[in-house]
C-alpha cells in the first residue's frame, strides 16, 4: 500500500478508487452470472435424470404388459390350434394393438439365437439372424438383449440404433425380458436424442437471460463509472486550489524559517498540519544556532578521533598478520612432519617384509614389525585428522566382511607381541557403502585400543553380523573397567595414562560416527569390555539404488 501511494497525486488516488470499485463490480457480476450458470448445469444433469428415469419406467410398463398378453393368451390357448398359428395371432395383436404416435414405441420379439420373430417397422428383418450385430460403439445389441433378458426381472441396454422418423442412427435405450415358455426376448425402447433437444432450448433460454442481466450491468457501471468521475473532478479542483495555497507558505516558511497565518488556511485537515509546522519551525531555529556552537569544537575532536582509530586500525592489522602467520607455520609444521614420518615408516615396513622373505621369521624382528605397525596406525590418524576438512573420502560398495578380516590379519602379529590372540567371528559377504578410509580409522583404533588395554594373555573377539536391518561390529575384551564410557571418545582423553597413546583414536572414531550416522555403544565392567557399532543397512542398499 505504502508503494502504490508513492508519488501519486490525489486525483489519481481518487480515479484508482473509482476503477477498484468497478473492478470489484465486475468481479461481483461476473460471480452470480457463474453461480447461475452453475446451477443451470446441475438443473440440467436432474432433468436428464428424471427423463431418463421416466423413459425408463413407460418401457418396462410397455414390455410388461405385453409380456402378460403373451403370457395370458399361451395360458388360455387353443390346445387343438397349431402352436404357429397362436403365435402368430399373438404377433399380429401386438403390433396392431401397441406402439406410439411417432413410431418410435414399438414392440420387437427375438428369440434366444438372434433371429427376429416381430419387428413392426423394419419388417424385411423379420426371419434373419442379427444375433452378431454391433452399433458404432462396439456395442452387441441383440446379444446383450437377450443375455440380459434370460435375467431375472430382465435389463436395459443402451446403443444406437437408426431412428424411424429421421432415418438416422440415435442413442437408444432399451428395455428386455424373456418369455421362455417359446424362447423369446420381449423388449421396447426409447430414443434419447430428445431430452438433449429439451435441454438445449433450457440452455438458450439461459443464455438469453445472461446476455440481459450482463447488458443491464455494463449500463449501471457507465452510470456509476461517470457520476463518480464527475464528484472526483469537484472534488480534486477544491483540494487542489487549498493545496496550492498551502503550498505556496510552505515554500516561503522553508526557506526563511517564517511561521504560517493559520488564519489563511481554510480546510480544517490543513489547520492542524500548520499548527505542527510552525512547531517544527521554532524547535528548528533553536537546534540550528546550537548546532552553530556545537561547530566551533567538533572540528577538533574529529581530528583526534580519527587519528586515534588510525592507531588502532594499525596495531590490529599487524596482530591479524601475525596470527595468520603463526596458523599457517602451524599447518605447515604439522603436515611436513606428517610426512617425514611416513617416508621411513614406508622404509622399515618394506625392509620388515624383505628381510621376512629372505630370512624367514624371527622373534626380534616380529616386535619390531609390530611397533611399526603401531606408529603406522598413529601415523594414519594424524594423517586423517589433517585432512579430515579438506578432503571429501568418497564411499563406494565393498565387502565390508572381507575388509575385516584383512584388517586382523594386519594387526595379528601386534597382538601376539602383547600376548593376546584375535578371535574372528565374521559372517561373510556382508556389503557396505561407506568410505574404506573411515571405516579402516573406526577398526584400526578400536583394534589398537583393544590389544593396548586387554589384560596380558587375554583374547580379544572381532565380531561382524547382520541382525534387524543393521550391521553390527564388535569389538570385545577382557579389560579393566571403564568407569566413563562418554569421556573416552572427546579428544586427549583416555582412561590409563600409563599405557601411553595421544588419546585422539576414539575422538576421531566419534567424528566419523556422528557424520554417518552410526550408533555407538559402549558395555563394559569388571570382566569385560564391548565397543559395538551398528550401521543401518537399510541406508546402505538405498545409497547403492540411487
Amino acid at each position: 500500500m505504502i508503494n502504490f501511494l508513492k508519488n501519486k497525486t490525489i486525483a489519481s488516488i481518487h480515479v484508482a478508487g473509482m476503477l477498484l470499485m468497478l473492478m470489484v463490480i465486475v468481479v461481483f457480476s461476473a460471480i452470480v452470472a457463474y453461480k447461475e450458470y452453475q446451477n443451470f448445469e446441475i438443473e440440467a444433469q436432474s432433468l436428464h435424470a428424471e427423463f431418463i428415469q421416466k423413459q425408463k419406467d413407460t418401457i418396462v410398463f410397455d414390455t410388461t404388459r405385453v409380456l402378460n398378453f403373451i403370457n395370458d393368451a399361451y395360458d388360455y390357448r387353443d390346445k387343438v390350434q397349431d402352436e404357429a398359428t397362436v403365435k402368430k395371432q399373438i404377433l399380429h395383436a401386438i403390433e396392431e394393438l401397441y406402439g406410439r404416435q411417432d413410431g418410435t414405441g414399438y414392440i420387437f420379439v427375438y428369440d434366444f439365437n438372434g433371429v427376429v420373430v416381430s419387428d413392426p417397422i423394419q419388417r424385411q428383418n423379420v426371419g434373419k439372424n442379427l444375433y452378431e450385430t454391433q452399433d458404432t460403439n462396439g456395442v452387441m445389441v441383440i446379444k446383450d438383449l437377450i443375455d440380459i433378458s434370460r435375467t431375472k426381472g430382465g435389463g436395459f441396454v443402451e446403443y444406437q440404433w437408426l431412428k424411424p422418423t429421421t432415418g438416422l442412427l440415435s442413442p437408444k435405450i432399451s428395455y428386455a425380458k424373456s418369455f421362455e415358455p417359446w424362447g423369446w426376448m420381449v423388449g421396447t425402447g426409447v430414443y434419447l436424442d430428445e431430452v438433449e433437444k429439451l435441454i438445449q432450448n433450457q440452455r438458450e433460454t439461459l443464455k438469453n437471460k445472461l446476455n440481459h442481466y450482463s447488458l443491464q450491468m455494463v449500463l449501471l457501471l457507465v452510470i456509476l463509472f461517470i457520476v463518480g468521475m464527475v464528484g472526483i473532478l469537484i472534488t480534486n479542483h477544491i483540494l487542489n486550489k487549498e493545496i496550492s495555497l498551502f503550498n505556496r507558505y510552505f515554500e516561503k516558511a522553508a526557506f526563511t524559517y517564517e511561521r504560517i497565518d493559520e488564519e489563511n488556511i481554510r480546510l480544517f485537515e490543513f489547520k492542524k498540519m500548520v499548527h505542527y509546522i510552525n512547531t517544527m519551525i521554532t524547535a528548528i531555529q533553536e537546534r540550528k544556532q546550537k548546532l552553530k556552537e556545537l561547530n566551533l569544537t567538533l572540528e577538533s575532536k574529529v581530528e583526534q578521533k580519527t587519528k586515534d582509530l588510525s592507531e588502532q586500525n594499525i596495531l590490529l592489522e599487524q596482530e591479524k598478520d601475525f596470527n595468520a602467520s603463526l596458523v599457517k607455520a602451524q599447518d605447515s609444521f604439522i603436515k611436513h612432519s606428517i610426512h617425514e614420518i611416513n617416508t621411513p615408516l614406508a622404509v622399515i615396513m618394506t625392509h620388515i617384509d624383505l628381510f621376512k622373505m629372505k630370512e624367514g621369521e624371527n622373534r626380534y624382528l616380529t616386535k619390531i614389525e609390530a611397533a611399526s605397525k603401531i606408529i603406522s596406525n598413529i601415523y594414519a590418524d594424524l594423517s586423517y585428522m589433517v585432512k579430515k576438512n579438506r578432503f571429501d573420502y568418497r564411499k563406494k560398495h565393498f565387502n565390508m566382511s572381507d575388509f575385516l578380516k584383512e584388517r586382523v590379519d594386519f594387526f595379528e602379529e601386534i597382538a601376539a607381541g602383547n600376548k593376546h590372540k584375535i578371535i574372528e567371528e565374521i559372517q561373510n559377504d556382508l556389503w557396505i557403502y561407506f568410505s574404506e578410509e573411515e571405516l579402516q580409522r573406526i577398526v584400526d583404533n578400536n583394534l589398537s585400543n583393544a590389544i593396548k588395554y586387554a589384560n596380558r594373555g587375554t583374547d580379544i573377539k572381532v565380531v561382524l553380523k547382520e541382525e534387524n536391518e543393521e550391521i553390527i561390529l564388535e569389538f570385545i575384551g577382557n579389560s579393566p573397567k571403564i568407569e566413563d564410557t562418554e569421556r573416552i571418545f572427546k579428544p586427549f582423553e583416555r582412561e590409563n595414562d600409563v599405557r601411553g597413546g595421544f588419546g585422539l583414536g576414539l575422538e576421531i572414531v566419534y567424528s566419523i560416527c556422528q557424520k554417518e550416522n552410526v550408533k555407538i555403544e559402549v558395555q563394559s565392567d569388571d570382566d569385560r569390555t564391548v565397543f559395538c557399532y551398528r550401521f543401518k543397512k537399510k541406508e546402505q542398499d538405498e545409497s547403492i539404488i540411487t
